[in-house]
């Protein structure tokens, strides 16, 4: 029996984050588009359930077209079982009434048992609602010879994603009988052992929204062999694009094709599909006359790559001793900036400025 694990979709995101407004409101289109492509993936394996893990959608705001594309790839592939359970972001409810496909199942704030095809499968889950997330323990109890499987949508303290989303405290559902735990809210691929048994599992998010969020994405294929209760479980890399953050050591650089050329030799070498999107980052220490042009090094990955942006975070070298006599415009200008209360990299900062305008580079002053 083959089940996809899936969670953090996150549809109709707003995706503004870095974008602008055509580029994010194609990447919220390519949410859904991947959540379509997830259920062809599902038919041609001939799985027989997708478990959808929590945070389905982004907030309480969704779109109705969002919420009907949704359920017509349900509606459209009756011969799987989708069961999806809330997470902190889905504080829109879908309506429990006949309109609701029959095969999507939901769950409660109290455990709900659902037998997956017509074997010993079974599925349990329950959803946090602030109050129950010290007493839902004790309550399940598998049978400990069906193949169990729990779901649930929270954090754990190894992998605590800083928000105020319930815990998941793992060590209690350990010597309970559960065979895999099917967990949403962390955003990227986590495999644990719970006991000799159990393992947890977070698929991590479908699509990426942002820098935070670099490496692969996806969902987790689950293949059970029922005759022993024995199963694997490949995680699936599935999404459109993915976010990349490229550090480049520009150290001792004095001109921006320089360090375009070396900001190129290091993505080249990470092979970065054009697809994605980049975050180049400057590291190092330049001197403070170097001619540093942000426009001149970013535009050829803005045509390269889907997205790309500069983050310059170097610092500035000023030998102090270069202009202590000097008697031009230019070191009466940077002794004045010397004396002043400015910290080390303040100085550096004016006085780079400083220059590129004593040089009539206007435009990258304006900068």
């Amino acid at each position: 029996m083959k089940i996809i694990h899936c969670a953090d979709l996150h549809l109709d995101s707003p995706m503004r984050a870095n974008l602008d407004p055509v580029k994010s409101k194609e990447r919220k289109l390519e949410l859904l588009e991947t959540f379509r492509n997830l259920v062809k993936y599902a038919v041609s394996e001939e799985a027989e359930a997708v478990l959808i893990a929590g945070d389905l959608f982004d907030s309480r705001h969704v779109s109705q077209s969002v919420i009907h594309a949704f359920l017509r790839q349900i509606e459209s592939n009756r011969q799987i079982t989708f069961y999806y359970l809330r997470g902190n972001h889905d504080a829109m409810s879908l309506p429990r009434s006949e309109g609701l496909p029959e095969n999507l199942k939901l769950f409660s704030d109290s455990w709900m048992k659902y037998r997956i095809g017509d074997g010993h499968v079974m599925l349990y889950g329950v959803e946090f609602n602030g109050a129950n997330e010290n007493s839902i323990y004790e309550d399940l109890n598998p049978d400990p010879h069906d193949f169990n499987i729990v779901m649930l949508h929270g954090q754990t303290t190894e992998h605590n994603m800083g928000d105020r989303t319930e815990y998941i405290q793992v060590r209690q559902l350990a010597g309970r009988g559960i065979d895999y735990l099917a967990l949403g809210h962390v955003h990227s691929y986590v495999h644990e052992k719970v006991d000799d048994r159990c393992s947890y599992y977070f698929p991590g998010c479908l699509e990426a929204r942002g820098f935070d969020e670099t490496g692969e994405h996806g969902f987790i294929l689950l293949d059970i062999d029922e005759t022993d209760d024995t199963y694997s479980a490949r995680f699936v890399p599935f999404s459109m694009r993915r976010y990349y953050t490229v550090e480049v050591d520009v150290s001792g650089l004095m001109t921006s094709e320089e360090m375009l050329e070396a900001i190129e030799s290091v993505v080249d070498a990470c092979k970065i599909d054009e697809s994605s999107l980049l975050k180049i980052v400057l590291k190092g220490e330049v001197d403070v006359t170097c001619e540093k042009n942000p426009d001149h090094i970013l535009h050829p990955f803005t045509k390269r790559f889907y997205y790309a942006k500069l983050v310059d975070e170097t610092g500035m070298m000023v030998d102090f001793r270069m202009y202590a006599f000097d008697e031009s415009l230019k070191g009466e200008f940077i002794r004045n900036v010397l004396a002043t209360d400015l910290t080390d990299a303040e100085k550096g900062e004016v006085i780079h400025y400083g220059i590129m305008a004593l040089k009539g580079d206007v435009e990258e002053f304006a900068q």
